[in-house]
Parts: structure tokens; C-alpha cells; sequence
């Protein structure tokens, strides 16, 4: 039976809920819709994840029942249907409403009466809503950007209340796709020539002079361009922490946490592929993916193979540079996966110490005067600046080191956040360190 938009987003809603299944991946597998219908069936389920709060505070205070006390499958339908009538101005109110009716009956019958009722209120008083009423200002701006209260709070003091709530509205926006030049095979002229000969839309990056903004790309495997192997993707924030170890032809890198390849990639180019650089994942079919994408790009430089970052293995032999991006919470790249922002303090207490014992493995591998390249998503300081302190406070052998990043960024000395509002990029956080001889 074909699913459409809206059961197709609830199913994504469903087994995110119930399994913490990704939901791009449950759309993905979804079979029977035509692309304008898969569009809008990922369009709601992100937004739903991005104003789950705020849509529970509008249903709240036209229906005047908690949320809380309905069933999850009568709440995930009166979200995705106030979603739409709440932020979709290209959706009727009244295909929402009777979409959403008709879901409820095929879900929860019981609760049709309901669903039609609050969802026909919603859609009368929608452009007469008050003001969120809330005890501080971090219970308001939770609401309102629908962020967990506690990750709110931490926000808040790292940064202040005014940064934090741009992280948060950075966090509620479209993330741009940015298609990284391979500059051993075109230019970003070239690049922009043979995208539109495809149909794609490009703009400049305005922090990077060899990468593009595409627009209205369509399945990115499927052009071309990407086939011949002139461009990988990636945000220009995971870029800039390749563009800090200041990297030149013929030096050796060691990538410990590699996939997607990403940097490797970088790398690689930026060494205009003399070189060497092994690219390490901890999962066999990660690595093999690592492979076939410098094969994708031409980079004969670039080696791939599973294996645990918190391993040593001296027959390795030593670098000039070593990179360990390592596994984090992710919070720098919510926008792209608005699920992220559910993770619990519980979920990540153990990332600390994980990142600390890569990082500690990774200095081995650095010769003397070598660099190490620290770089998490996150944008918590418990996963970046104090575990950054630690390690030093452990290895005497070890010094931050400056480096400076495209405008608006600068001159950091040794440490960086980049957070998502500054520069339209992920959040990230860069450590650059050199091995004193």
C-alpha cells in the first residue's frame, strides 16, 4: 500500500521513539513516494524535532491538556499536523488538519474526535498566538527553540544568554551543503560550470575560495560532477581544522578517526596528493568506504583500514601531523540531525574519557616537532577545552601551538570554538599542539 507524506513521517517519528532509529535513514527505506512527497515527509519530521516543545506549548495552551498525558501516537500526530499548519505556509491548514484526522484514525481511533478538534482550534487561532509565558529565561528560550532545559543551561554558562540563544536559532535553521573543490581536477569556476550544466545552483563559500554552496541538488551521488570526482562534501568548519596544521606536499599524516574521509580528503589535496596518509576507522565497512571515496577523487595518497584509535601500534612509525577527530556528541551539528538534541548527560558522561584516551594515543604517533590536530562537533567544554587540559597537564611533551583561520574567525592561540552562528558552518571546536623536540 503506497504511504504518503504524512504516515510516512509519522513511521520516521515512530521508530525514532521507539528504537532511536535515525529517521533519514527510516525515509530513506520508504518506498512508494515520488520526490515531492518524500520532500515533504523530511521536512516535517525535521521540524517536528526541532519545535517538539514549542508545538507542545501551542497545543497546551489552545487545548488545555498536557501533552504529556496523551498517548506517543497521538502526540506525534498532533505534532506533525501542527507543524504544518503552525510553519508550512505552502500547506492548506485544511489538507493538515484532515491528513492528520485520517492518520489518527488509522493509528488511534479513539482519539480522532480529539486530534480533529484540537488541530481545527489551532488552525483558527494560529495567527492570534501569544507570547511564551515562562518562570527565566532559560525555560523561554528552551521552549522556544525547543532544546532540552539542561543542555539550555549549559549553553548559557559557557557562552552567556545571548550567544547561547543564537546557537540555539542557528540550530533551527537549514544547514547549507558545501561541496569542497578537488583542486587536483578543477577549480571552483569549473566546478560551478559543470553543476549548472546539471541543474544544480551554486554560490560562493564565503570563508573558502575553493568550495561552493550547492542548492537544489537532487541525490548527490547521482551528478556527475561527483561520479568524476571533483568535489566531496563537507562543512567548512571540519575543513578549517585541516587548514590549521598548515599541511604541505610530502609530509606524512595519520587520520585516527577518519570516516567519512573528509579530512583525509583535505589533506590529501592540500598536499597536492605527494604524500602519505592512513586514514583509520574502527569499523571494517567505514574504512572500505574511505577507500572508494579517494579512489572517487584520485588521491593516491590516502590509505584506508579498520582499526581502534585507542590502539598503538609502533610499526606504524611516526608523523608529521596527526588528527584525532574523535567521537563526540555531536551538539555542534544539531541542525543537520535535529535528534541530537534529545541525547541525555547520561548518554554522553563517558565521551571524556574515551576522548582523552584517543587523544593520548594519538601523541605517540607525532614525531618531535610534529603537530596534533584535537577537533570534536560539540560544542560543550567538557568534551573540548577540558579534556584538552588534562591531557596537557599529563603529556609536558606537548604545547599548544597558534594557527589562523579565514575571516571571520582569525588568529586563535590554540584552541578554537566555532559555533554555528558566526560563520553559518557546523559547531566545532580545533586544538592544534606540537611535540617539542
Amino acid at each position: 500500500m503506497p504511504v504518503n507524506a504524512r504516515e510516512a513521517a509519522y513511521l520516521a517519528l515512530e521508530a525514532y521513539r521507539r528504537h532511536g532509529a535515525r529517521p533519514d535513514m527510516v525515509l530513506a527505506n520508504i518506498g512508494g513516494m515520488d520526490g515531492r512527497d518524500r520532500a515533504l515527509a523530511g521536512n516535517i519530521v525535521n521540524g517536528v524535532l526541532q519545535n517538539a516543545a514549542l508545538l507542545d506549548y501551542r497545543l497546551e495552551e489552545l487545548s488545555g491538556r498536557r501533552m504529556a498525558e496523551l498517548t506517543p501516537e497521538v502526540l506525534d500526530i498532533l505534532r506533525l499536523s501542527a507543524y504544518q499548519i503552525v510553519f508550512l505556509d505552502r500547506v492548506p491548514d485544511r489538507a493538515a488538519v484532515s491528513e492528520g484526522v485520517e492518520l489518527s484514525k488509522r493509528k488511534c481511533p479513539r482519539a480522532a474526535g480529539l486530534v480533529n478538534a484540537v488541530l481545527r482550534r489551532l488552525s483558527e487561532k494560529k495567527d492570534c498566538l501569544t507570547d511564551i509565558k515562562a518562570d527565566s529565561f532559560d525555560i523561554y528560550l528552551s521552549i522556544k527553540y525547543s532544546h532540552p532545559l539542561w543542555l539550555v543551561r549549559e549553553l548559557v554558562c559557557q557562552y552567556g544568554e545571548t550567544a547561547c540563544e543564537e546557537i540555539l536559532r542557528a540550530n533551527n535553521t537549514p544547514s547549507p551543503v558545501t561541496a569542497q573543490v578537488n583542486t587536483l581536477r578543477t577549480d571552483a569556476k569549473g566546478l560551478a560550470e559543470s553543476l549548472a550544466e546539471q541543474g544544480v545552483e551554486t554560490e560562493s563559500c564565503p570563508m573558502l575560495s575553493d568550495a561552493l554552496r550547492l542548492m537544489r541538488t537532487g541525490p548527490i551521488e547521482e551528478l556527475e560532477a561527483y561520479k568524476n570526482g571533483l568535489f566531496y562534501v563537507q562543512d567548512p568548519a571540519a575543513r578549517f581544522a585541516v587548514m590549521a596544521l598548515g599541511l604541505t606536499p610530502g609530509m606524512s599524516v595519520l587520520d585516527l578517526c577518519a570516516a567519512p574521509g573528509g579530512k583525509s580528503f583535505a589533506a590529501a589535496i592540500a598536499m597536492r596528493d605527494e604524500g602519505r596518509i592512513m586514514a583509520f576507522d574502527i569499523h571494517e565497512k567505514k574504512a572500505a568506504l574511505i577507500e572508494k571515496g579517494a579512489a572517487r577523487l584520485g588521491l593516491g595518497s590516502v590509505s584506508a583500514r579498520a582499526g581502534d584509535g585507542r590502539e598503538y601500534h609502533p610499526e606504524y612509525g611516526l608523523f608529521d601531523a596527526v588528527i584525532a577527530d574523535v567521537p563526540c556528541s555531536g551538539f555542534g551539528v544539531i541542525r543537520k540531525k535535529p535528534e541530537i538534541r534529545y541525547k541525555t548527560p547520561e548518554e554522553i558522561q563517558r565521551l571524556p574519557g574515551i576522548q582523552l584516551e584517543i587523544l593520548t594515543n594519538a601523541a605517540r604517533y607525532v614525531r618531535p616537532g610534529g603537530k596534533l590536530l584535537y577537533s570534536t562537533c560539540t560544542v560543550l567544554r567538557a568534551e573540548n577545552q577540558l579534556v584538552i587540559e588534562r591531557f596537557l597537564a599529563e603529556n609536558a611533551g606537548m604545547e599548544l601551538q597558534s594557527f589562523t583561520l579565514p575571516e571571520p574567525f582569525g588568529t586563535f592561540p590554540g584552541m578554537a570554538d566555532i559555533l554555528p552562528h558566526v560563520g553559518d558552518t557546523d559547531g566545532f571546536f580545533i586544538c592544534l599542539m606540537k611535540k617539542k623536540i
